[in-house]
């Protein structure tokens, strides 16, 4: 699966608990510093392909203020799907940083 970064955040804001629409596109906002800030139609975009993989699935569906809420939850696949994705992008930034630093002729700082 190639993994975009709205999905990566997606199940990144799942990880320490259940989460509704709106909910994951404060935590996604809030865990990328601001700089990615999910509509809602993109949202549920992420959510629909994650659920397909077998990523994340529903938790519950509460009726608050007369609208239906549905709580997503990571699954096992989805936490390692997510780690492996993690440590890609680890490996990745380390190859930039040692390649970063032989150019300047600085020492990696990764």
């Amino acid at each position: 699966m190639n993994m975009t970064e709205p999905m990566f955040l997606a199940l990144t804001a799942l990880v320490d608990e259940p989460r509704h629409g709106y909910g994951i596109v404060q935590e996604v906002e809030r865990l990328s510093g601001g700089r990615v800030q999910l509509k809602i139609g993109t949202l549920y975009g992420v959510l629909d392909r994650l659920a397909a993989e077998g990523l994340v699935e529903l938790d519950r569906e509460e009726v608050q203020q007369g609208r239906l809420r549905r709580y997503y939850q990571l699954t096992d696949q989805g936490a390692g799907a997510l780690e492996e994705e993690a440590a890609r992008l680890a490996a990745n930034v380390r190859t930039a940083t040692e390649r970063l630093g032989a150019r300047t002729g600085k020492a990696a700082t990764a």
